[in-house]
Parts: structure tokens; C-alpha cells; sequence
């Protein structure tokens, strides 16, 4: 299985680099794995509803140039599907069986992902009504997506 994660902005915390490389390796016997990184846009802190879309806009325009070809594409949202860990890997395993080996998951930026990029989604899934940093949600998407490999094949993963 191919699995693409498309995220906004570079990831800058070292401990957050250090984490998303050990599950980048722990990933790697069970998919091929690529993290594509687009440009955030510089917004100032107190945008206006217009200023505001313009930079979800341009953000989600880099998304939608990075998605492979042929891929199912998954946007991460908050008004999404919540799923436990173990319908994330009943929902990967499904896609796998039907045909489908590439997945694209997509992560916005500070402000979210555009209209745009979600209509183009085959799938929104929420982590929560909680709202996450973008660069964390990096981290923990590749934790789920660890885990969901694990319970597919049956093996042991501590709690």
C-alpha cells in the first residue's frame, strides 16, 4: 500500500521531527510511506473572514497540486467521520481489499483546509471536536495509521 500524507507548513520542534521519523520507520514494513510538506502562507494573527480565506485558498491549491494520481483521498476535518482506532484499520484494510492501494491523507494549515480541498475529498475524518496544531496532527495521524497496520495483522501493540 502507498500511503501519501499532504500536510501544510514545515515541521520546525525537534521532538515533533523525532517522532515523526521513529513512526515513519516503524511504518515502513507495512507501506511505503511519503510526507509531502507545501508552504503555509504568513498570516497575521487577527485576519479578517477575507483575508483569512485567501490564505486557506492558496494553501489548499498547494494541497491539490502534491495529491497522486489514482489516489483516495482522505482530508482531515474536524467536522469529519470520527472513527475508533480499530475502524481506521477496518477502513484501511477495506480500501486495500477493494483495490484501492493508494490513500492520500491531507492535513491543513493553522486556518484549516479550503472549500476546495474538501470537496475534493473522498473522505473527511475527524480526530475529535478538539482542535490539534497542524504540526502535532502530523505526529499523530502516522501514530493511528501505525496502529491501524498493527491491529490489521493481528500483532501486539501496547495501550
Amino acid at each position: 500500500m502507498e500511503i501519501t500524507i499532504v500536510a501544510v507548513g514545515k515541521i520546525k520542534e525537534k521532538y515533533l521531527k523525532e517522532g515523526i521519523a521513529e513512526y515513519l520507520k516503524r511504518l515502513s514494513p507495512y507501506a511505503r510511506l511519503t510526507v509531502i510538506e507545501v508552504d503555509d502562507e504568513n498570516a497575521p494573527e487577527n485576519l479578517f473572514l477575507a483575508e483569512a480565506e485567501k490564505v486557506v485558498k492558496k494553501e489548499g491549491e498547494r494541497i491539490l497540486a502534491k495529491i497522486p494520481p489514482s489516489s483516495f483521498i482522505i482530508a482531515l476535518d474536524i467536522k469529519g467521520k470520527n472513527l475508533s482506532s480499530e475502524e481506521l484499520a477496518s477502513f484501511i484494510s477495506e480500501k486495500s481489499l477493494y483495490g484501492q492501494s493508494k490513500l492520500t491523507f491531507l492535513i491543513g494549515g493553522s486556518l484549516g483546509l479550503s472549500r476546495e480541498v474538501l470537496e475534493r475529498a473522498d473522505f473527511k475524518l475527524s480526530f475529535g471536536r478538539m482542535t490539534y496544531p497542524h504540526q502535532l496532527m502530523r505526529l499523530i495521524l502516522l501514530e493511528q495509521i501505525y496502529r491501524a497496520f498493527k491491529i490489521i495483522r493481528g500483532e501486539p501493540y501496547h495501550k
